[in-house]
């Protein structure tokens, strides 16, 4: 049997994790897996199974997306994502973006966060994908 500590804090750690619905699915409407592009990329984040809200918006089924350019190694995904020129937050709800790249190879990759910018236990990510960016 548990102690009233040990109790706590096993509470307190599922509340720190939230967890997706089991029939969620994110993925990339486009650019698709291949795509040549120019150096104007733009970017349109698909979601089904849960719902898009803002960042400190507390609802059941929601989150918000990040998207992950050329990341070569993953945060800690039981903390809150750090905003870097590999990982954009779009704490507003966007499910849409413009991306100025560099020619060359790029990947890019979207992770669902919570309201607090946490990843869901376990992440719900879409594949990574691999564009070639061949400028304008």
């Amino acid at each position: 049997m548990m102690q009233r500590p040990q109790l706590i804090l096993a509470a307190m750690a599922a509340l720190l994790f939230s967890a997706a619905a089991s029939a969620a699915e994110l993925y990339f409407i486009t650019p698709a897996d291949g795509d040549i592009t120019g150096s104007e990329v733009t970017v349109r984040f698909g979601l089904s199974g849960m719902g898009v809200a803002p960042v400190g918006v507390e609802r059941e089924g929601t989150g918000h997306h990040h998207l992950l350019i050329d990341l070569e190694e993953m945060p800690d995904l039981s903390q809150p994502l750090p905003a870097t020129e590999h990982i954009r937050h779009f704490g507003g709800g966007q499910t849409e973006t413009t991306l100025h790249l560099e020619p060359g190879i790029h990947t890019l990759q979207l992770l669902l966060g919570d309201y607090a910018h946490v990843p869901f236990d376990p992440p719900l990510m879409s594949e990574k994908i691999t564009i070639e960016v061949r400028g304008d």
